[in-house]
């Protein structure tokens, strides 16, 4: 059979995934239960095959999460008879490791600590991230190997090369390394592979009727986590998520799409990245990533 783009693309990662494994004791999968990381667990899926995937999944809760993805994300785990760790941001919370931003504030950035605590309890030293270089330019800076010191922070200067796809895993006790197997891939490789591996998803990702709120330019869905503040008003639309993040600052967008040969259509003609169009908590400069990356997030 011909090789196409996507067999490079998917034989690359599982190449990468197998590599990490072998170089670390260790490793561990974030698993948010978005788009990205669905493909990355199907690729781990595959590369060890039949055998179960050799390493456990880890969930950072916010605590504002999407109830369908909470729901994915225990079923998928379930299904493939995988043990979840959970680091969770409320209880960062409660033990007084971070400040509590209220009922309605944005939890996105506080993650950080619970996975760098739950890294450090666990002794994961290789975790496996979703985090693809088109994104963001901060991303874009990311080699697929990206080394964490002992605090869990990021210095995009003391990277390692990566000639010709040859890849060093090896740390120091206390350091630990992030490995994104789809760093090379778009948001549009991904839903291609997605529709060819018959990748289940949350029903999120697919147009469906929400009541939803006007707010910084975002489509923000009224629930526990998000309600409407004087001005705004309550309005039903057929609306679908490109990215899944905590509720309370991740926004839909108005959208017809409800099958992925309709997404991958309405992608092919979209120009904005999936998180510019629908992340608030990317908004507050031109280096919220970068600068949140040099703190240890993912």
């Amino acid at each position: 059979m011909a090789t196409d783009h996507l067999d490079i693309l998917e034989s690359h990662a599982i190449f990468i995934i197998r590599e990490v494994v072998a170089e670390c004791e260790r490793p561990v999968l974030l698993f948010s239960g978005g788009k990205d990381s669905a493909v990355l667990l199907h690729l781990a899926t595959k590369a060890f095959a039949p055998n179960k995937i050799p390493f456990p999944v880890m969930h950072v809760d916010t605590g504002h999460n999407f109830q369908e993805v909470i729901d994915y994300r225990d079923e998928r785990v379930d299904t493939l008879g995988l043990q979840l760790v959970v680091a969770s941001v409320q209880e960062a919370i409660d033990k007084g490791r971070v400040p509590d931003p209220g009922p309605l504030g944005m939890r996105n950035r506080l993650q950080t600590t619970a996975l760098l605590d739950a890294i450090n309890a666990n002794k994961f030293d290789a975790a496996f991230g979703g985090a693809r270089r088109d994104e963001d330019k901060a991303r874009a800076k990311e080699r697929v190997l990206s080394f964490r010191d002992r605090f869990g922070q990021w210095d995009p200067r003391a990277q390692r090369p990566e000639l010709w796809q040859l890849y060093q895993g090896k740390v120091n006790p206390g350091e630990h390394l992030r490995a994104f197997p789809l760093s090379d891939w778009t948001e549009l490789d991904v839903w291609n592979y997605i529709r060819r591996e018959n990748v289940p998803l949350p029903t999120i990702y697919f147009a469906h009727m929400r009541p939803v709120i006007k707010r910084d330019d975002m489509w923000l869905s009224v629930g526990d986590f998000v309600h409407p503040q004087p001005g705004e008003v309550i309005e039903r639309h057929m609306v679908r998520f490109r990215t899944v993040g905590d509720a309370s600052c991740t926004g839909a967008v108005r959208s017809s799409a409800d099958t992925l040969d309709a997404i991958i259509k309405e992608i092919e003609t979209s120009n904005v990245s999936e998180r510019g169009a629908t992340r608030a908590d990317d908004r507050f400069s031109e280096t919220a990533m970068e600068d949140r990356k040099r703190e240890g997030y993912f």
